[in-house]
């Protein structure tokens, strides 16, 4: 198997980089062979905005040539897990803006037929984790916003580009010093050291 991690977050002494970390420790302590690749958005200064003019052409962005390592990446990738926190009930502009611009159609989603209701998924076989940090309780976002974060990654992203097996850690309160750091850091070395 081989694991492509989408770290989105600008500091790494933060607790979502200790996650990532965690994650390919249980990964290398599982499969010692296992090839993994990090995309850094932040380190990488990846440009979030997605542009369109007479020089960018909508149907072209399949075919961006500043995208042409990313797009490698996702393809070459059997699991991707991506690291992020929860800012404002969703992911940060950072990582929305990445998705914006690399799950394109033609790469990511085509629709074969013209009056088609939904696409074809594009990225079929890969699974996907999400593994994410928040200030507020874990239940905020099941209560408070109706599940919207995993709505939008699952149907509204994943499912969307034929990626159906989709795992969440959201990890809420973890500013907090009762927020349990170290179980949580913990449970997410022991999914992925015995992960299949």
């Amino acid at each position: 198997m081989s694991t492509l991690l989408i770290y989105t977050h600008p500091n790494h002494q933060s607790l979502n980089y200790a996650m990532m970390q965690q994650a390919i420790r249980g990964i290398r302590d599982h499969h010692p062979d296992e090839e993994i690749q990090i995309i850094d958005l932040y380190a990488d200064e990846f440009n979030p905005a997605l542009v369109f003019n007479e020089h960018k052409q909508r149907r072209d962005m399949h075919i961006d040539p500043e995208l042409n390592t990313y797009r490698e990446q996702i393809l070459w990738a059997d699991r991707i897990v991506f690291v992020y926190p929860i800012w404002w009930g969703r992911p940060p502009a950072m990582l929305l803006g990445f998705i914006d611009r690399m799950m394109a159609s033609g790469f990511a989603y085509v629709y074969r037929k013209k009056g088609d209701l939904t696409p074809e998924g594009l990225l079929k076989g890969k699974s996907v984790v999400c593994i994410s940090t928040m200030q507020g309780p874990a239940g905020y976002l099941q209560l408070w916003l109706n599940n919207a974060h995993r709505v939008l990654m699952r149907r509204a992203l994943f499912n969307y580009i034929g990626i159906r097996q989709v795992k969440f850690f959201e990890f809420g309160s973890m500013e907090s010093p009762k927020g349990k750091h170290e179980r949580k850091l913990n449970k997410v070395y022991h999914y992925f050291r015995t992960a299949h």
